[in-house]
Order: C-alpha cells, then sequence, then structure tokens
C-alpha cells in the first residue's frame, strides 16, 4: 500500500465503520470497496476490519496501519499549505548587492517596508563601490545590484531615480566664491564616474583647478567634516536630508543650465527577477519611489 488514495480509503473506513456509508462517500459499489480492502489487507499480510452484520471493526493491527495512515494524510497536508503559501507568499533570501551611498540614505527606508509587509523572507545585503556590485552580480552571488553612475549593463536595467548635486559649505553661498576662497576643497573617493564628472564641471566653470584640496576615503568622512566647517564639498542630494542646519547647499548646473545630477539604477539579471522576493522588493521599491515622488 502506497498511494495516497488507498490511505483514504482506510481513512474513510475507519471513520463510517460501515461498508454500505464508506462505499457512498467514495462513490464506488460495495463490492467495489470490498475487494480493494482485500487487496490492501493483502498488501499488509494481516486483517486490518473485521466485518459483522453490525459494521466494522479495527484489529489491533489495523489501529497500528490506521495511526500510521493518519499521520502521513496530516503530513500530506501540512506539505500542501506550506507548497500553496510558497506560491502565494514571499519565502526565501533576498541577496543585495548596494553602492555605499545607497546603503546609507536610501535602501533602509525600503528595507524597512519589506521586512514589514514580507516576516517571511530573508535578506542578504552587501555594500560597496559600483565595481564591487556590478562583479557580484556577473559571479551571481547576488539577486539584484543597485549602482550609481551610468552603467553598462545588457540585463534587466531599472532607473530608480536622479540626485541633484550641490556645493556645500557653512561660509560659501555660490559657486563663483569657491574659486577665491583659500578654504580647501573636500572630495572623497570614488571607483565611478563621480569624480571625473566634478573635476569636468569644475573646469568648465573656472578654467583652473581648486587652489586646496584634501581627499578622504568615504562620502560621510567628506560630509562631516563640511558641515564642522573645515572646507566645502560637492554633495549629491541623497545625502542631505534637509535637517542640516546653517548650511549653505548651492545646485549645480551643466552648460545647457540643466541641473547636474547622479542617477542610481537596479541591474539583475532576467531568471532572478522570476524569483517572488525579487518581484516584491520590485513593487516596494516602486511604491517607495512614486511615495517620494509625491
Amino acid at each position: 500500500m502506497s498511494s495516497i488514495s488507498e490511505f483514504h480509503l482506510l481513512s474513510v473506513l475507519a471513520q463510517e465503520m460501515n461498508m454500505r456509508k464508506a462505499a457512498e462517500r467514495l462513490f464506488v459499489s460495495q463490492p467495489a470497496l470490498s475487494q480493494r480492502l482485500q487487496s490492501i489487507e493483502k498488501d499488509w499480510s494481516t486483517k486490518l476490519f473485521l466485518r459483522s452484520q453490525k459494521g466494522l471493526t479495527l484489529t489491533p493491527a489495523g489501529e497500528i496501519v490506521l495511526q500510521f495512515v493518519n499521520e502521513t494524510i496530516a503530513r500530506e497536508e501540512k506539505a500542501r499549505e506550506t507548497i500553496f503559501a510558497l506560491n502565494a507568499e514571499v519565502y526565501g533570501t533576498l541577496k543585495i548587492a548596494v553602492a555605499s551611498i545607497v546603503g546609507q540614505n536610501w535602501l533602509p527606508q525600503v528595507l524597512k517596508k519589506y521586512v514589514s509587509r514580507y516576516p517571511q523572507a530573508k535578506i542578504s545585503l552587501m555594500t560597496g563601490w559600483s565595481s564591487e556590485i556590478a562583479k557580484a552580480l556577473y559571479e551571481d552571488h547576488v539577486h539584484i545590484g543597485i549602482i550609481r553612475g551610468t552603467p553598462d549593463w545588457k540585463g534587466v536595467k531599472i532607473h530608480l531615480f536622479k540626485d541633484n548635486l550641490y556645493l556645500v559649505d557653512t561660509e560659501i553661498s555660490s559657486p563663483e566664491q569657491a574659486l577665491d576662497a583659500d578654504r580647501p576643497f573636500i572630495q572623497f573617493k570614488s571607483d565611478s564616474n563621480y569624480y571625473q564628472e566634478i573635476q569636468d564641471w569644475w573646469l568648465r566653470k573656472f578654467q583652473t583647478a581648486p587652489k586646496r584640496t584634501i581627499i578622504v576615503d568615504q562620502i560621510e568622512t567628506c560630509k562631516q567634516m563640511t558641515f564642522n566647517g573645515i572646507g566645502y564639498a560637492i554633495l549629491p542630494a541623497i545625502t542631505l536630508n534637509g535637517a542640516e542646519q546653517d548650511i549653505f547647499k548651492v545646485p549645480l548646473h551643466d552648460e545647457n543650465n540643466e541641473p547636474l545630477g547622479r542617477d542610481t539604477w537596479l541591474l539583475g539579471y532576467e531568471s532572478a527577477f522570476q524569483l517572488k522576493q525579487v518581484q516584491a522588493f520590485i513593487e516596494i521599491v516602486k511604491e517607495h519611489i512614486e511615495e517620494s515622488n509625491n
């Protein structure tokens, strides 16, 4: 006896303890049910039910078999519920690689919504430079990557947002003042084209290099030094939450007088976007962007 249908047959017989009533529930004739039961008992090499005019009675062996049958049916129902939940709910691990600046300033709000809505899902998060994000994607270590700049990517590519660049300082209130200031221009290292964009803007604007510069390794260090009056910097809006006091934030413009900004992209392979945990994340990202725009 191996099929679930035979388990179901024995379960119904044990519930009804009557061949006629069991046959009606199973939509078979009594002779067919009796023959099927004889075949099952032959497989077990023992009598499972005693027949009498009053109905059926489980034998000691039948009690053991029925306990096994009921446990198996319960496990099957549990397995079906779990499979249904996998189809209806979001499980599994969402593996994300994200540019550090986005991971610090934008992603936490999105992940807060994600874990609240999908508590069964897990998150694996790595942060780093855009080159590290791309490497993790190419090597299939993550499902999706979020990078800054303009990526050369052949897979799925979703534009998330563009944040403008600002000249930030405690004293300088216009770009022209920066040219003559003795205060240092504080810059941070980056493996993207961010640094080059700033250099190009500066040379177009002033045709000369800054008088003094300080190079730091992290954008957060650059920001804190600027906010503490050590010098001025050019920072993206994503790092400026609007709560800064006594800080000038001067928007930058390109040669066409368009706001100068940085794009943020979400990348991945088509296969990853078939996963429910990834689909759920994309939905929340789009919701978050729409709420932010409104």
